[in-house]
Order: C-alpha cells, then structure tokens, then sequence
C-alpha cells in the first residue's frame, strides 16, 4: 500500500475490472470470430440465419434490461426468455446458441485479445497489496482463466448472480464486491470500457472510475471520469509513479 499512496488515489484498497471490451480488445476478438462465423455458415447454409438472429436478439434483450434497474424477477431467466420472444424461437435453442457462440467459442480466441499490459497491472496491484476482483454483466470465471488472470483475482462477481440480479450501470453488481472484501466504495477504483455503463455505475456510489480503450475524449462524455481512455501501462502509471 505504501506505494500507493502517493498517487491519485491515495485511500485505495482494491481494483475491480469489468471484462468484455476491458481485459482484452473486442476489435481482434470480432475479426476472429467472424472468420469462425464464415466457415460456419458455409456448413450449415440456413441454420446459420437462425443463430445470427438468435445472437443479435440477445445482446439487444440484455440492453434493454439495463433499464429495468433490479428487477423482481430473475434476469438468468429473463435475458433467455426475452431473445427468444424477439428472436422467435424458444428459450431452450436460444440458450444452446448464447453458450456456444457468445461464452464458448471465444475463449479460444481471448488470451491473444488481451489488452497490452493486463497481465503485468495485474500482478504489480498483487505484489503491493491490493485486492483485485471483476465485475462483469456476463460470467467472467471462464474469462478470467482464458486470459490467463484467474490466479490474481480473489472476487468475480457476474450481474446475473442472484445476490446481484442487475446489470449495470444500476450498481448492485458493484457494491456486491466492495461487501465482499469489507472495504467502502471509495476505498476502491472500478476500470470499464463503458463511460455510459461504467462510470455511471461507479458514480452511484462515489466510487472513483477510469474508461480503458475508449476513443472518445474525455469532454465528449459528460462526466467523464479522469484518464478516460487510458492504457493500462498509463493506468499503472498513475497508480504507482
């Protein structure tokens, strides 16, 4: 910690990370499983239709979720039960789909996306003391071993966890972390892709925020957070000097 607390932060006690678009670079992983999605539907011709549309009615369901805030249902369910209304099949096939395309196939693929410097932030947040956890809209244990992080994270939480049951920017998922470790929001800095998902999450609980891989500037985003944008080289930068 002493090394610590001569930065920006100087209170902080633990790190949580989003994952998709945060620990490794969606761009590459895209590519890759568009060369997947190609060789597959030039072996199965029509089915592949079925399964695009599948995977675009999830992603859109989970979105629109986000609205919901904390629903009094079940969101595991939910998010299954809703693509397969707008997708027009039944929530057996649209569960089948979603873990082969969207949390199976890509693992393969993650560890050559992950994000120049993830692994060594990774260990330096270790070797000073400090706690490192993920906190994901999406089951992130699988993830976390396919980019090789798994050993320095001592907290996962996933949105649709029923402790959580929400997805973010509503920031149960958040706070669910910070009692995990005893440690107060403050004490804490949440790294995310998203300023709209992300920061606004973290600012519902005056948690500080900083966006990795955004393009955007700063002042393009309203509220944006400080080093919004950054590498996770400049993050250890502004972390230990």
């Amino acid at each position: 910690m002493s090394e610590a607390q001569g930065a920006r932060w100087p209170r902080l006690r633990g790190v949580l990370f989003d994952v998709d678009g945060t620990l490794y670079d969606q761009r590459p992983l895209r590519l890759r499983m568009a060369v997947e999605w190609a060789r597959f539907a030039l072996a199965h011709g029509p089915a592949a239709v079925e399964v695009a549309r599948s995977i675009v009615a999830f992603r859109r369901a989970r979105e629109e979720l986000r609205r919901l805030g904390r629903p009094a249902a079940r969101l595991e369910d939910l998010q299954y039960v809703e693509a397969a209304r707008r997708a027009g099949t039944d929530e057996a096939r649209m569960r089948a789909v979603v873990q082969e395309w969207i949390l199976g196939r890509p693992l393969r693929h993650l560890r050559g996306c992950r994000r120049s410097g993830a692994l060594e932030l990774f260990r330096s947040l270790r070797e000073r003391g400090l706690a490192v956890g993920v906190v994901s809209d999406y089951p992130g244990a699988s993830k976390l071993d396919a980019l090789g992080l798994a050993d320095h994270v001592s907290v996962t939480v996933c949105a649709t966890d029923d402790a959580v049951n929400a997805f973010k920017p509503h920031p149960a998922g958040l706070a669910h972390a910070c009692r995990a470790w005893s440690f107060a929001a403050q004490e804490v800095l949440y790294v995310g892709d998203r300023p709209d998902v992300d920061a606004t999450a973290a600012a519902a609980l005056g948690m500080p925020c900083v966006i990795v891989g955004h393009r955007g500037s700063a002042s393009a985003a309203a509220g944006a957070p400080p080093y919004h944008g950054c590498s996770f080289d400049q993050l250890g930068s502004a972390l230990f000097g």
